[in-house]
């Protein structure tokens, strides 16, 4: 790997660092985002009270207007509450009469973050769901009506509200084995009390996301609102940023409040349309991740011939189970419902998707402990890589064993402008001797696809959630050696023991591999190089700060890979004879010597062809130039 090729990877690098690092805001910066935050929120919440006041008096007019409505929903609007209860093995969903939704939902089998056996994803405080429709001379609010419960088991129920004689509300749920839950709503002799053009009814969705996790910032980063567009991907509104009644211009087919391990869904069969949508991120030490809110629309029969209906699912970001749960849905819908479980950008995603899930699968699959998992990945990726790696390694090796040479046909070329002709010139001489001195780039480009697809799995897998490994009690999330309970900026509030060793290794690795490229440098190179060996052992510096607070299963995961990537760069240097790799470059080139008309293949030839084309050029160049001077 030349120097600029070294650089060039080192400033993407260290621009990509540095702009995280440069857009994290200060602790000043926070404080102020929150105290500003919490003022339009106040605003808000003002603004919202007036315009319900003065809705209601609105409201309060129209109806003293119309006598001939007042009985409308007279008995369903009054009323006590009665909470019901639908449950299997996985889920508990409590509904309420008043609403006729489900106002807590607690999961089963999985530990909450205080050591409860379940986990709460939402109760009567944080969620709201009402489903609005515009009647000729009145809207209907179904959150404003009180029903009576029929057929009730630990799996079906169905919910009725009496508008007036012949006239009601339905509402009927039946719950899968497991996290899927089926409901419609249908209108019954009601189509008199809606314009004849209504197709349409408003839905609108609230919830507070719960913080279920230990470390706040790291399951901020993966809460988001996501949604899915007919017909096509996923989308969600911004997981740092606070968006206000977001106007989705897309039909969609589902609506997630997501955090990072479990999310409630919401379903349309067909389709929703004309979506404004929110996300306010929430302080830390409040409880909550984000606030969300979607309000949407869908289809509604005022005649009652078709029904409205939708699916929800509260359970767990788990990427196959979400797949099997899509086959329970009655929506003959591609909803690609595993998209909740983000696998990272296209090329990472074929990674993770095809290959890293296979392997965690077939790996979980055995029982074994979720540390010893990740090591066998880092050793199977090791040893589909190793042919590449020592590859790359021999090319650098024979760099290495050739630098004597090298110096040796490039001393008259140590001028500043001669920069040049020592290039071509060293081009030349590892062209005679079968040399690719871009091969020693390859582990780089190798493990990088590798690392990024690697960052975006491990935070994403559940099975990770709770499992403990060594002195690691949480592989999902950070593990402090010591904490201080007060944010300091740019650490926060502990120290990860898996990130230090991370970064140890790191800089480890890095001494190693500058180590090698030093042994390889010819005439002033390596002088010149100080300059990027400093930016190189600076960079696991920066990852400290950025990787303190991610999940330890994802530091242990690079603290492994770095450390076998050591151990083969070690080995493959300690069982290297650069005597005997000398002698059979001096072969190659005798051979090639011997036969001049030989061409040389691969990237060796390419590199011969570019220096031949750069010197052409410069031949052009000069020409030029003489004859502007004879022109003069």
């Amino acid at each position: 790997m030349d120097k600029n090729t070294v650089i060039g990877f080192v400033l993407i690098a260290v621009v990509l660092i540095g702009f995280s690092w440069w857009n994290k805001p200060s602790e000043e910066q926070v404080k102020a985002q929150q105290e500003q935050l919490a003022k339009e929120k106040a605003q808000r919440e003002q603004q919202q009270k007036q315009e319900a006041a003065l809705k209601e008096q609105q409201q309060l007019a129209k109806d003293s207007a119309r006598q001939d409505s007042t009985a409308l929903f007279h008995s369903a609007l009054n009323g006590s509450a009665q909470e019901l209860t639908l449950k299997n093995e996985k889920v508990e969903l409590t509904l309420n009469t008043q609403g006729g939704t489900v106002t807590k939902a607690v999961i089963k089998g999985f530990k909450d973050r205080v050591g409860k056996p379940d986990v709460t994803l939402f109760d009567e405080k944080e969620q709201r769901l009402a489903y609005r429709m515009d009647g000729k001379e009145i809207n209907i609010n179904t959150a404003d009506l009180f029903f009576t419960p029929s057929e009730q088991s630990d799996s079906t129920l169905t919910l009725t509200a009496t508008a007036g004689q012949g006239q009601q509300l339905e509402m009927r749920y039946r719950l899968g084995k497991d996290y899927m839950l089926h409901f419609s709503l249908r209108a019954k002799g009601m189509e008199g009390l809606f314009p004849t053009n209504t197709t349409k009814m408003n839905i609108l969705w609230e919830d507070k996301c719960r913080q279920q996790e230990k470390g706040f910032s790291f399951e901020n980063r993966y809460a988001t609102l996501t949604y899915k567009e007919k017909d096509s991907g996923t989308d969600y509104l911004s997981e740092t940023q606070e968006k206000v009644d977001e106007k989705i211009e897309e039909t969609l087919d589902w609506v997630a409040f997501k955090n990072q391990f479990f999310s409630a869904m919401m379903i349309a069969k067909n389709d929703f349309t004309n979506a404004t949508l929110t996300s306010i991120p929430q302080q830390k030490g409040s409880g909550y991740l984000k606030q969300y809110r979607a309000l949407v629309e869908t289809s509604f029969d005022p005649s009652g011939a078709n029904a409205t209906e939708l699916e929800f699912y509260y359970g767990p970001n788990d990427f196959r189970l979400l797949q099997d749960v899509e086959e329970q849905s009655t929506f003959g819908k591609d909803l690609k419902m595993e998209r909740l479980v983000y696998l990272g950008w296209p090329l990472f995603r074929v990674i993770n998707r095809w290959f890293t899930l296979y392997v965690f699968d077939w790996l979980t699959g055995l029982k074994i402990n979720m540390g010893i998992v990740l090591i066998i990945i880092t050793l199977i990726l090791k040893v589909i890589t190793y042919p590449l790696v020592k590859k790359s390694y021999m090319s650098s090796a024979k760099m290495r064993v050739l630098k004597p040479k090298l110096e040796e046909a490039t001393k008259q070329y140590n001028k500043p402008e001669d920069q040049m002709q020592k290039q071509q010139a060293m081009m030349q001489l590892y062209s005679q001797y079968g040399v690719s001195p871009l091969s020693g780039c390859l582990p780089m480009l190798i493990q990088m696809p590798i690392w990024i697809a690697m960052f975006n799995f491990v935070p994403n897998a559940i099975q990770l959630r709770g499992e403990s490994f060594l002195w690691i009690d949480d592989l999902s999330t950070y593990d402090p050696i010591i904490e201080w309970g007060k944010n300091v900026w740019l650490i926060g509030d502990h120290l990860s023991l898996t990130c230090i060793l991370f970064c140890v290794s790191n800089l480890l690795y890095s001494w190693m591999t500058m180590r090698q490229q030093r042994d390889q440098m010819v005439g002033n190179q390596a002088q010149q190089m100080k300059m990027m060996q400093w930016m190189m052992f600076l960079m696991p510096v920066m990852f400290f700060f950025i990787f303190n607070d991610y999940s330890s299963g994802l530091n242990f995961y690079y603290f492994i890979s770095l450390f076998f990537s050591a151990a083969i760069m070690w080995t493959l240097r300690k069982t290297t004879n650069d005597e005997k790799l000398l002698a059979i470059l001096e072969a190659n080139y005798q051979e090639r010597k011997k036969n001049p008309q030989k061409k040389t293949g691969g990237l060796a030839a390419r590199l011969e062809a570019m220096q031949k084309q750069q010197q052409e050029m410069q031949r052009r160049r000069e020409e030029l130039e003489r004859r502007k001077r004879g022109g003069k």
